[in-house]
């Protein structure tokens, strides 16, 4: 995972970009009918049971928006709340807030909504020790808020882009001309770059395992696609000699049969790519 510095970033090019598109020359409809001295104050109202995700995103938005704003959050991120709850409270100038509604909304909704279906793959691994994991499987342009509600919803961050950590896949592999020669290159690359970072590598059968198994210096093994008993296999094989990562055919419904199998990690796009969005409301407090 990317330093917090780094983050930050990425979370301030989302706020940049988020406005840009949304307000573009400027908010004609507020424009309008709002005079500039206008205030008043906004309650975000949560219309449906779930973990919210978000307050510090919206703060820092609404602030950046309008430094005079008074943004008071009521619900700590990733705490669960029933449907009529309000979230927060802001209170400014009433153009400011009419500019930053739909993208705090946007943000939120989605956030909460990924927040809330990765509480219900981690509740699946109580009493294991795996670890549930995110991946790359994200809304182009908004991953950093994406990768966020994971860890707001209890889950862990796979790595962030394609800088922070090494994974050879099966294309790799392939294109490359075999795994072995893979990781050799691959290490002489780091080495060369004066770069340190994780190398994971995907193994699609046992012989791959025990293929990655006579080389040195490999972090994890990415169990691709193994079905239950293969998966168990493949950790009694591995042996503690690396990490152990299950990907592929992952659901709520089998993801604590994986678990039991004695994997460290089990990674799952479901909880980023196909989300329901939490419906929340932004409104006036007249």
């Amino acid at each position: 995972m990317i330093s917090d510095a780094l983050f930050q970033k990425e979370i301030e090019l989302i706020i940049a970009n988020g406005l840009r598109e949304d307000i573009g020359p400027g908010d004609h409809s507020s424009l309008a009918c709002i005079p500039s001295l206008a205030e008043g104050k906004a309650q975000l109202l949560i219309k449906e049971d779930g973990y919210i995700a978000g307050i510090d995103f919206a703060r820092q938005l609404f602030l950046s928006v309008d430094p005079n704003i008074v943004f008071n959050g009521l619900i700590q991120d990733g705490a669960y709340a029933e449907s009529g709850a309000v979230a927060f409270e802001v209170e400014g100038a009433s153009q400011s807030i009419l500019r930053t509604e739909r993208l705090a909304l946007n943000a939120m909704q989605r956030m909460s909504g990924i927040a809330t279906k990765t509480r219900a793959y981690v509740a699946k691994l109580q009493g294991t020790t795996a670890q549930l994991l995110d991946t790359r499987k994200t809304t182009p342009g908004i991953r950093a808020l994406e990768k966020w509600a994971v860890r707001l919803g209890g889950g862990m961050n796979h790595r962030f882009a394609l800088y922070d950590a090494i994974m050879l896949k099966d294309n790799h592999i392939d294109f490359c001309g075999g795994i072995a020669k893979a990781i050799i290159q691959t290490q002489s690359y780091l080495k060369t770059n004066g770069l340190e970072l994780p190398l994971i590598v995907e193994a699609r059968s046992l012989s791959e395992i025990e293929e990655i198994l006579t080389q040195d210096d490999v972090t994890r093994i990415l169990l691709d696609n193994f079905d239950l008993a293969q998966t168990k296999e493949a950790v009694s094989l591995i042996n503690g000699q690396c990490q152990t990562e299950s990907s592929g055919m992952i659901t709520l419904e089998t993801i604590r049969g994986y678990a039991l199998c004695g994997v460290d990690f089990i990674s799952c796009g479901a909880i980023t790519h196909s989300v329901h969005n939490l419906d929340l409301s932004l409104k006036a407090a007249l």
